[in-house]
């Protein structure tokens, strides 16, 4: 099964293993990064949730540059070799809020109100063990007291725009996902912002692969400079410092 996956892995990577820089990123990322790409020449960026992302780094997937969501993710990559751990660098941040559809009135956090707005639909998050968005809403949920009236109507998907896609085609009535998604789409609207103390800080970690070349290196320090963070910040991104607050 591992050879089988090992494979799967790079037939997926093949049309962009070409690239001079390719990069793993977190979905949530999109829009930035891809005004970033299109800066640099021969810059591909595969997006997916992270916990996808970082077992396919640990299978060796070439990526050169590795954008997380999670700091976990990363450290499991730190812990099997597959990245430089001196270029381990916090690079944005955001904050947890619950969506519903377009014209949907403000909801408190309370259990009466949620049951009340969720009815017989489902929750969309990603995967609460494995996508970093779903594992923050699994903590902020368990966190306000509201993890037993929803648990069993959770609509689990594998990345934190899919589930950002369910709200948008009305196929849920409620969705969490990151405050930056939610510009995405006039189809939705925040209802409800989750306390940043309700779950770990949400931090987006990045980090050089053992194959980054100069050209990697160029991208990622990008990322990190000045326009690079305004890039982020014009898409409705924090810095680590502002979201730990």
């Amino acid at each position: 099964m591992r050879s089988l996956l090992f494979c799967a892995v790079f037939i997926l990577a093949a049309p962009v293993a070409r690239a001079e820089v390719l990069v793993f990123a977190a979905a949530s990322l999109k829009e930035p990064l891809d005004r970033m790409a299109a800066l640099f020449d021969d810059v591909v960026v595969s997006y997916g949730g992270s916990g996808t992302l970082a077992r396919q780094v640990s299978l060796g997937a070439p990526a050169a540059v590795v954008l997380l969501a999670n700091v976990d993710w990363m450290d499991v990559l730190v812990e099997g070799g597959n990245v430089q751990p001196e270029t381990l660098a916090d690079f944005a941040s955001n904050r947890l809020v619950m969506i519903g559809q377009a014209g949907a009135a403000p909801l408190t956090l309370e259990p009466v109100a949620l049951q009340g707005a969720l009815g017989d639909g489902r929750l969309a998050v990603g995967l609460t063990e494995s996508v970093p968005a779903g594992i923050y809403a699994k903590a902020a949920l368990q966190s306000s007291g509201l993890w037993d009236v929803v648990q069993d109507q959770l609509a689990e998907v594998d990345n934190v725009r899919a589930a950002l896609a369910l709200v948008i085609r009305g196929q849920t009535p409620l969705g969490i996902v990151y405050q930056s998604d939610v510009r995405i789409s006039d189809a939705v609207v925040t209802v409800a912002t989750f306390p940043p103390e309700s779950h770990p800080p949400i931090r987006y970690v990045g980090a050089l692969s053992l194959n980054a070349d100069p050209a990697a290196r160029a991208f990622f320090n990008f990322v990190l400079s000045a326009e690079g963070q305004a890039i982020l910040a014009d898409a409705g991104f924090l810095s680590p410092l502002v979201a730990a607050k």
